[in-house]
């Protein structure tokens, strides 16, 4: 079953960098307090995430911040390292709380994995992106095929916030 506006994040291990080790944290605890921005891509470095959709959030930052927002997040079926050197190689760690989902605990709980052999990447998560007050769902903006950047891009969610 697919998350919905209304529903509460699942409370899930995922993982990210702290002082320079990765961390073990409940999803609840790191997304689950204050408003939230959670955006999910399908894997760092790949095409589509590293050209459009982790740099508008990066060039939105501010503005999403300044609607009120207190964390803007990413997460990815991929592990704490790879997300946090994409992180660093795009400047957004100071802005944007880079998730490992390694095991698609986080991505399998809100029912939005995908399969993507063609691109020898097999189970990953669908694009997409949340808005999330203390935890629960306000806006849910998937991706009509699960994998385009369109729906879910930063200039879509700053029109929701």
């Amino acid at each position: 079953m697919t998350i919905a506006i209304g529903d509460q994040i699942p409370d899930v291990t995922v993982s990210v960098m702290q002082d320079g080790s990765p961390t073990d944290v409940s999803s609840r605890e790191l997304l689950g307090t204050g408003r939230v921005v959670l955006f999910a891509v399908p894997g760092a470095f790949t095409p589509g995430c590293s050209r459009v959709h982790l740099p508008g959030y990066k060039e939105s930052a501010a503005e999403i911040a300044g609607k009120g927002v207190d964390r803007i997040a990413c997460i990815s079926v991929n592990d704490t390292f790879v997300m946090d050197a994409w992180g660093e190689a795009h400047g957004v760690n100071d802005t944007i709380t880079m998730i490992g989902d390694g095991d698609a605990n986080f991505t399998s709980a809100v029912g939005l994995e995908v399969e993507v052999p063609s691109a020898g990447l097999g189970r990953r998560s669908q694009r997409y992106a949340m808005v999330l007050q203390d935890g629960v769902v306000q806006e849910l903006l998937l991706e009509d095929n699960g994998l385009s950047v369109a729906n879910s891009a930063a200039s879509c969610v700053l029109d929701r916030l």
